[in-house]
């Protein structure tokens, strides 16, 4: 999908509006289309926010589905503008190749105010030290691409930077302990990025938990997930989650809420932020002995 995909945060509401307002008229595609003088196709990529959209579309439609309260429609109109001043949003990630199957979520972090994640084996990628990176990398390339590796090291630093200045990037981390304890890259690989952890917590904008293996069983046995939240009233909370085939994206207020919900039920079952610190510190210097 060519363009910013940040966008559809507020183009799949927009699109998923003049939906309903279709739906509630009786109206059909094809004659929505006629309205436009367009293609049926183009209302379909309209109310799926794959496309921006014309301010004068947009009053059309909404005419010809009989919406008479003029603040809905302007409702519209501006949450259209806001989509399309998103996806005029150039970021660097759209000039590294090496992250073309990353761009779509390092573009929606970039744009969102706090992330709320949940990881069984690996830390963060907003933790990662280029050690870890590097060590991580050596086990998903071939040797042919080993100079790749670099961009992607790379690639985090610029997303970790973030997490600094006036207007740091929020999020709140639970860990399980099996990330912890895989020795990526060894022990004293594994030992500095443990280290970071812990200076990481000293920032007002991170918060660190750990779930133990002594807790037994937790409400996330599902895999790990993103929950990327935004500043404007209309862009509900949407779901990232990775497997290793395919990439799942959830912008459905009540599937993205039923996944908060979970997070919130982890985040309780986990040791507190200080607690935490303690216990990603004792796991540390395990690895010194």
């Amino acid at each position: 999908m060519s363009g910013n995909r940040t966008s559809t945060v507020l183009g799949r509401k927009l699109g998923g509006e003049l939906l309903r307002l279709r739906t509630a008229a009786g109206k059909t595609q094809q004659q929505a289309a006629e309205e436009l003088s367009a293609t049926a196709t183009k209302v379909v990529k309209m109310e799926r926010g794959w496309v921006p959209m014309r301010d004068p579309d947009i009053k059309a439609l909404c005419h010809f589905y009989g919406v008479v309260d003029v603040h809905a429609v302007d409702q519209l109109v501006r949450l259209a503008k806001q989509d399309r001043d998103r996806r005029k949003v150039k970021g660097w990630w759209n000039d590294t190749p090496t992250l073309e199957t990353q761009v779509e979520y390092i573009a929606m972090e970039d744009a969102a105010l706090k992330v709320r994640q949940w990881q069984m084996a690996l830390i963060p990628g907003l933790f990662q030290t280029p050690e870890y990176t590097r060590a991580m990398g050596m086990g998903d390339i071939s040797s042919d691409d080993i100079d790749r590796i670099e961009d992607v090291v790379a690639g985090r630093a610029k997303r970790q930077a973030r997490l600094y200045g006036d207007q740091p990037l929020r999020i709140h981390a639970v860990i399980w302990e099996a990330a912890l304890r895989q020795l990526m890259g060894g022990s004293k690989v594994m030992g500095r990025q443990l280290a970071h952890l812990c200076e990481l917590t000293d920032l007002p904008n991170v918060h660190i938990q750990v779930l133990p293996f002594r807790l037994g069983m937790h409400p996330c046995v599902g895999g790990p997930f993103n929950i990327l939240s935004f500043g404007e009233e209309e862009a509900v909370d949407v779901v990232h989650m990775d497997s290793v085939g395919s990439t799942i994206w959830i912008e459905d207020v009540e599937e993205s809420s039923a996944f908060a919900m979970i997070f919130d039920r982890v985040s309780r079952a986990s040791l507190s932020p200080y607690d935490s610190v303690q216990f990603i510190d004792s796991v540390g210097k395990e690895l010194s002995e």
